[in-house]
C-alpha cells in the first residue's frame, strides 16, 4: 500500500536557523562595546589635552592633575626671574584649596602690560586658547611647568626659551582682569605657589628641639 506524500506549503517561510539570534544579539553588542571604547579613548586624549595646558584655573583642576595642596613639597631651589619688567605687583595671591576639586586660586595674578619674560630656561609645551583666554605654556624640567594666561605668542610648542626672553605679550580673557596676567606654576603635576621659585615666601626651617622642649 503506497503512501500519498504531501508536498510542503510554498507559503510557510523555512525557520530560522538554531544560533542564527544569538549572533545577531553577539554582533550588536559588539557594535556598541566598540563605539564605547572610542568614546572612552577620545575622553581619555581630552583629559590628557587639558592637562598639558596645564589648565591654569581658578576652579576644577584638569583630569589627571592632582591639583594645588596646601602641603605640597618645596620644589627645588630655584632663582627665577620677575616675568614682567618693572616693580613686582601681586595683585591676586595664590591660595591652595582644600582639597583637590575644591576651590581655590592656583597661581598668581600680576600686573603686566605688554612683554612676558620666561622666567627660567625651559621649552615651549603648548600655544593656544582653551575656553576664552589665550594661554602659553613652557616645561622647564625637573618637573617644573608655567602657564601664563592670558598671554599670546608667535612660538610655537618644542621652541627653546631662555630666562629673560621675551616669549609672549598680555592679552584679554579668562578670570585675570585687564593689566594683569594669571601666572601658574606646576611641580610634578601639582600646583605651588609661584612665590617660592621667585624668593617671595619664607621657606620653613625645621628646628632642633631644645632641652625639654618640643
Amino acid at each position: 500500500m503506497s503512501r500519498r506524500l504531501r508536498s510542503p506549503d510554498a507559503s510557510r517561510e523555512p525557520s530560522p536557523r538554531r544560533g542564527a539570534r544569538p549572533l545577531r544579539i553577539v554582533a550588536v553588542l559588539g557594535v556598541l562595546l566598540g563605539a564605547h571604547v572610542l568614546l572612552l579613548g577620545s575622553e581619555s586624549a581630552a583629559a590628557t589635552a587639558a592637562d598639558g595646558v596645564a589648565a591654569a584655573d581658578r576652579g576644577t583642576p584638569a583630569t589627571g592633575s592632582s591639583g594645588a595642596r596646601a602641603d605640597a613639597p618645596a620644589p627645588p631651589d630655584a632663582d627665577w626671574l620677575w616675568p614682567v619688567d618693572g616693580p613686582r605687583s601681586v595683585v591676586e595671591p595664590f591660595r591652595a584649596p582644600a582639597h583637590a576639586y575644591g576651590p581655590g586660586h592656583r597661581g598668581i595674578d600680576i600686573a603686566a602690560a605688554g612683554d612676558l619674560r620666561a622666567p627660567a630656561d625651559g621649552v615651549v609645551a603648548f600655544v593656544g586658547t582653551v575656553v576664552d583666554r589665550p594661554l602659553l605654556t613652557i616645561d622647564h624640567g625637573n618637573g617644573l611647568v608655567t602657564t601664563f594666561e592670558p598671554a599670546t605668542t608667535t612660538l610655537a610648542p618644542g621652541a627653546p626659551v631662555q630666562r629673560g626672553d621675551v616669549v609672549a605679550t598680555t592679552s584679554v580673557g579668562g578670570h585675570a582682569r585687564p593689566g594683569t596676567v594669571h601666572l601658574g606654576v606646576r611641580w610634578n603635576g601639582v600646583y605651588i605657589n609661584p612665590m617660592l621659585l621667585f624668593g617671595g615666601v619664607p621657606r620653613a626651617v625645621l628646628l632642633p628641639c631644645g632641652a625639654g622642649a618640643c
